[in-house]
């Protein structure tokens, strides 16, 4: 993410709400949605499509703010209730929980009669446009879509669309020749009687065609759509100056390369063929859901049909996590035993421990980047669920609190993404407690065994049910997707109370990551990477799953209090010890194994 835009924005908050007002004024609108998100509904946007942060300060990685002619609010989720209040003026926003009082509900109360609420159709879904109309109906008023985002209209500086050169994800990382998945997807398409599939996630396409880029930061996507056709056959819609000759020849005869203005006249050709169109209405871009249906496209509501293979990681894909985190667990490991070393002496800051964590990734193979900013919060700022350091907030790592660490990388062979919470000197009594409730529903999760079918909202009891018995939760879902060398969150699968209907299959990385917050004083995570794998079993009716944990990095055991875990917990909490250190000794240098091999110690 841009972070550059933050400050400028928080500077000048009234002055852009101000100015954002008077063009809504002149577009004839009575307020406007403004969603933290670009024409892909990705996570991570280009700076041109930091909208939410220009205008508000917010940096989040979700959320949406609301703006009428005399009251404005701003929508989070509990990871970014404090960051919001940090970030943005609250003279000039009501701050609300997504959950406690949804967006819709709000516009309800507070859209007056007859007020036009505007939208802008490249960054909404189908389904959030459904949802928003009836809210902005029942109020009395009308939602309207807008050709010219009044946003883009008062940023007088807004950066440039990216046009960052894509390259070839090559076979021996991506486990498969994109003609082979093309096929596979397209005979789903033509098992449902579907001539054609609207591709607008970046990362389906990128997975699909193996071809990565960097046009967003953290995740290497080439921004772009396409249309995949039941004959296996795609169209794609690029800005040209992204393709090299390489990129090019790699795509071969079967994908024919439009320009981004193309694609209207395509979507139009569809319906006039009465051509059947898979859409989904939770991903794809409103303006091309309305561009078919005015176009009279026979429209076939369904999931991305690239989302589940591309979740189904195979074996050459999970090989190359595995070694993607064995590398990474070397970093993380020297890390560690570094700031064991280093922090009690004081003069190591959240900042300058992201940054030394970075330079032990940087020298790993296949190293690409890191896969989200660094989450690097010491004592109270640990407590805020997606934290993002910067010199204002800055604190030194001090004696006797707790650090929290997660960050993540990109390979090329895999994605990782990990959370480690550190005592710096002595814990007291309720930070081993809390810590270990959350190990033990760490554990709980990670050493389930569950029949096929199985979703990962009847899961979420396990990493919670320790937290429970002493009436403690946290905010947050338990567990999200990850991509292989792709996106960091990535669906369809995810663990969390939320109900949902996808279920756990062979091949899903998916991460392990309960946790605690104590607002004021401490955050408390841990998270490890695992993959859904098949049990081998003689006995039982059904077929069962586990996870496999990927993940290698010692858990602190100066904050475990052992006469809190079972007998299996320890068992488990050996096990994965043992591993880990048989696994990174032969990795780091002998100082580091030294270290490692105390961390690592039995428990009784």
């Amino acid at each position: 993410m841009d972070t550059s835009i933050a400050p400028s924005a928080a500077q000048d908050s009234a002055g852009r709400l101000k100015a954002f007002r008077a063009e809504l004024t002149r577009q004839k609108l009575d307020g406007f949605i403004v969603l933290h998100s670009d024409e892909h509904q990705g996570e991570y946007l280009p700076p041109r499509a930091e909208r939410l942060a220009w205008l508000t300060g917010f940096t989040g990685s979700a959320g949406l703010a609301i703006v009428l002619a005399k009251e404005a609010a701003i929508f989070v989720d509990g990871r970014y209730t404090l960051q919001v209040r940090d970030q943005c003026d609250g003279r000039l926003y009501m701050f609300q929980h997504v959950s406690d009082e949804p967006p819709a509900a709000w516009i309800k109360d507070h859209l007056p009669k007859k007020a036009r609420l505007g939208f802008d159709p490249w960054l909404m879904t189908p389904g959030q446009v459904n949802r928003f109309r009836a809210a902005s109906e029942k109020a009395g008023g009308a939602l309207v879509a807008v050709k010219t985002n009044p946003i883009d209209a008062v940023w007088s500086d807004q950066p440039a669309a990216p046009i960052s050169p894509a390259f070839v994800h090559e076979a021996r990382f991506a486990g498969k020749p994109s003609r082979e998945k093309r096929r596979a997807v397209a005979k789903t398409l033509e098992r449902d009687s579907i001539d054609a599939a609207v591709l607008s996630a970046p990362d389906s396409i990128c997975w699909l065609l193996n071809i990565r880029g960097g046009d967003v930061p953290y995740s290497p996507l080439v921004l772009c759509f396409a249309v995949l056709h039941a004959d296996a056959t795609l169209d794609l819609f690029i800005d040209s100056r992204k393709l090299t000759p390489a990129v090019e020849k790699h795509l071969g005869k079967q994908v024919r390369v439009h320009g981004l203005d193309s694609m209207g006249a395509a979507l139009d050709k569809l319906g006039t063929g009465k051509k059947t169109v898979r859409v989904s209405l939770d991903a794809t871009p409103a303006w091309i859901y309305d561009r078919l249906t005015a176009a009279k496209a026979r429209i076939a509501p369904g999931p991305d049909p690239c989302q589940d293979p591309k979740a189904e990681k195979t074996a050459i894909e999970l090989d190359g996590m595995r070694a993607a985190h064995r590398r990474d667990g070397a970093a993380l490991c020297r890390f560690l035993a570094w700031i064991e070393k280093e922090a009690p002496k004081g003069g190591v800051t959240e900042i300058s421990a992201a940054a030394t964590l970075e330079a032990f990734r940087r020298e790993g193979e296949h190293f690409r980047g890191l896969s989200f900013p660094t989450i690097s919060g010491a004592g109270a700022n640990g407590a805020i669920v997606h934290y993002k350091v910067t010199a204002k907030t800055n604190k030194p790592l001090k004696t006797d609190s707790l650090y929290l660490v997660d960050s993540g990388a990109q390979y090329l062979d895999g994605t990782t993404d990990v959370t480690r919470t550190v005592a710096i000197g002595n814990p007291t009594a309720a930070m081993r407690e809390h810590v270990t409730r959350v190990l033990k529903g760490h554990i709980a999760l990670g050493s389930a065994r569950f029949p096929r079918g199985t979703t990962g909202s009847q899961l979420d009891i396990l990493a919670r049910r320790a937290l429970w018995d002493a009436g403690l939760d946290y905010d947050h879902g338990t567990g999200h997707g990850v991509g292989h060398f792709l996106n960091v969150h990535e669906g369809p699968q995810r663990i969390s109370k939320a109900p949902n209907t996808v279920a756990l299959k062979p091949g899903m990385v998916i991460s392990n990551e309960p946790g605690y917050y104590k607002t004021g004083a401490y955050g408390i995570r841990i998270e490890n990477l695992v993959a859904v794998t098949p049990v081998e079993q003689t006995t039982g009716e059904k077929d069962l799953l586990a996870f496999e944990t990927l993940t290698l990095a010692p858990i602190d055991l100066n904050l475990v209090e052992s006469k809190l875990l079972s007998r299996q917990e320890k068992d488990w909490l050996n096990a994965y010890h043992e591993r880990v250190r048989k696994t990174i000794a032969p990795l780091v240098d002998a100082k580091t194994a030294h270290w490692l091999k105390a961390a690592t110690r039995p428990i009784n």
